[in-house]
């Protein structure tokens, strides 16, 4: 089963693996434990995770003005997980564009 839904390529992500090079991010479904997800990333990138430290994000309510009226909605719950490499090793996200 997957867990990893993408890798999360943000500014404050991007900070982080600048300060600390063998860190990196990942939204993953909300049922992945831990160990499925540093099994899979293992799997995937053939590197080796020392730690996972794992989020929960609730869903945030929006609303706008339109002329229908106003339009009421809310943007989905996520998990987010920061992976730690053994020293020297990285990923790269942006070898297959």
């Amino acid at each position: 089963m997957k867990f990893i839904i993408k890798p999360l390529v943000t500014e404050k992500m991007t900070k982080i693996t600048e300060k600390q090079e063998n860190r990196f991010g990942f939204v993953v479904r909300p049922e992945a434990n831990k160990l499925q997800i540093k099994k899979e990333v293992e799997d995937t990138y053939k590197v080796t995770v020392m730690d996972v430290n794992t989020a929960r994000y609730a869903g945030k309510r929006s609303s706008r003005y339109t002329k229908a009226g106003l339009v009421k909605g809310q943007k989905p719950a996520f998990k987010k997980a920061i992976v730690t490499l053994k020293e020297g090793e990285t990923i790269d996200f942006y070898s297959n564009i």
